[in-house]
């Protein structure tokens, strides 16, 4: 049969379908399990960049000395948090993403997150353990001995995670560069929608 759509219909169908593609990138996010999910949160959207940059705890990476940054919550164990590392690496150059580990999905959680926070060179670490989860083998061998400071900021960050009544990582809040305004997302998203969301284009 031959398609009698016209040219407006069928930019409408690829807008359809880009969104389509664009939200299950959004979709793609690890969530607790429904013990552990949270009930309501009391930490407002609005409000999370400033509590994120008082009293959470990451390591940074990109460009450090960038006044615009972004701060991601993220489980190690989470394969979409991976997605988002891979995707989030181009744009190193303009903004700095500090990476919060928090602690959910099982007992590899919080210790690898420890040894994440403390490479020496977390590009490097977070490269090649997300490599690894994404490979389904598991991700960075880490030691199940934690220092306490350590512990305690990844419990920090988890408890953060839990008074904004967040679902699932990984979860970004930035704000805006074109707007000002805080912004956030739960879920993966590729590089130019993570670039869109963040107003860098």
């Amino acid at each position: 049969m031959i398609s009698t759509a016209s040219p407006l219909s069928r930019r409408s169908l690829l807008r359809s379908v880009a969104f389509t593609g664009a939200a299950v990138w959004a979709l793609a996010a690890c969530s607790p399990d429904s013990g552990t999910k949270p009930v309501a949160g009391s930490i407002k959207a609005a409000d999370s960049y400033d509590i994120l940059a008082k009293e959470g705890k990451g390591f940074a990476v990109g460009a450090l000395m960038s006044s615009r940054t972004v701060y991601v919550l993220f489980d190690p164990q989470c394969p979409h948090c991976g997605h988002l590392w891979e995707q989030s690496l181009p744009l190193h150059k303009k903004v700095k993403f500090v990476w919060m580990p928090v602690s959910f999905i099982n007992a590899k959680s919080a210790p690898q997150g420890a040894a994440l926070m403390a490479a020496a060179n977390p590009v490097e670490a977070m490269t090649t353990h997300e490599a690894s989860i994404l490979a389904g083998t598991g991700g960075t061998s880490a030691s199940s001995s934690i220092p306490d400071d350590v512990a305690a900021a990844i419990k920090k960050n988890t408890e953060l995670f839990n008074g904004m009544g967040v679902e699932s990582v990984p979860y970004i809040v930035a704000k805006n560069a074109s707007t000002g305004q805080v912004v956030t997302n739960t879920g993966a998203l590729d590089t130019a929608a993570l670039e869109q969301f963040l107003g860098l284009n």
